[in-house]
């Protein structure tokens, strides 16, 4: 999109504008723009233990974490995110929150919540970025808990009936109902892209303000880079992670949401420009499609801006 208007739209295999899509870890950047949100109306203080509000997780490895460090994914928690490794023990949360299969004979947690109060402590908090899918359900779990309602309900009335949705959105969810916060969202091409629009027109959309432009503006200003170089991420110098969106910090102040197999929101503000891709490329991490990605979209901005 450019200036709000469609200049490309493509479909390809049983992709139809109507179909949903699971988008991974694009849904971090939904469920952290509300959390952002929580903290701007003073509902949730990004300064306190993650126990004031959570003292279910008093045992484990977030028993000392702040509810910022959970944000911004500077936890030390020992989570395997090696999406090529079926021993991870990403492996089994991911079981845990119903996004793969349990096995026969698994004895591993049997929900979202249980899974998080088994993880252990790994390092220090606040120390350096580390991108671990637990703490944006550590993350869904705090928004539910300081509103009262579900990740799903907060979607629904904070985001869908407001930016002007299309489609119903779905979730994936546990045994017990839970959802997926760190990568359960369902959508349609179009959907994803009003999100996008409204998140670059400063939170508003359809004549009203649907996140506060203080959000996007703390969005846009970025996480602490240092802390983000730590990670030393390949092609990713000089980049920033805060509230569950990756900040390129570019000549054009670009920031995406992203997920495994190519799943992206990819939002340009000098170029005025929204991207939106699903994809199933055939390699889940980033640094499979990154190399290719990155200069395309800036490419593309930069086009548009002739």
């Amino acid at each position: 999109m450019h200036k709000g208007q469609i200049v490309y739209e493509r479909y390809f295999g049983l992709m139809k504008p109507q179909t949903p899509h699971f988008v991974a870890s694009v849904t971090k950047s939904f469920v952290g723009t509300i959390a952002a949100a929580l903290v701007e109306e003073g509902k949730l203080d990004p300064t306190a233990l993650v126990t004031k509000y959570i003292p279910e997780l008093a045992s484990g490895a977030y028993a000392d974490a702040t509810v910022r460090q959970v944000m911004d994914m500077t936890i030390g928690v020992h989570f395997n995110e090696n999406y090529a490794d079926p021993t991870a023990n990403g492996w089994q949360h991911g079981r845990a929150v119903g996004f793969l299969p349990r096995p026969p004979g698994d004895t591993g947690p049997k929900s979202n919540f249980e899974s998080l109060q088994a993880l252990r402590k790994e390092g220090e908090h606040g120390q350096a970025f580390a991108y671990k899918t637990a703490n944006s359900d550590v993350l869904g779990w705090l928004i539910s808990r300081v509103t009262g309602q579900s990740v799903s309900e907060l979607m629904s009335e904070r985001l869908w009936q407001k930016f002007g949705a299309e489609f119903d959105a779905y979730m994936i969810v546990d045994t017990v109902g839970t959802e997926f916060s760190g990568g359960g969202l369902n959508l349609t091409l179009r959907d994803a892209a009003r999100f996008g629009e409204m998140m670059r027109l400063d939170g508003v959309i359809n004549k009203q303000q649907v996140v506060p432009k203080a959000v996007v503006d703390d969005i846009r200003r970025g996480g602490k880079k240092s802390d983000f170089a730590s990670a030393n991420l390949p092609g990713l110098t000089g980049w920033s992670y805060r509230n569950q969106w990756w900040i390129t910090h570019n000549e054009h102040g670009a920031y995406w949401a992203r997920g495994i197999h190519g799943q992206a929101i990819y939002i340009d503000p000098a170029a005025e420009m929204v991207i939106v891709r699903f994809g199933s490329h055939p390699l889940a991490a980033g640094t499979a499609t990154n190399p290719n990605t990155l200069p395309a979209f800036h490419a593309v901005a930069k086009h548009l801006m002739r």
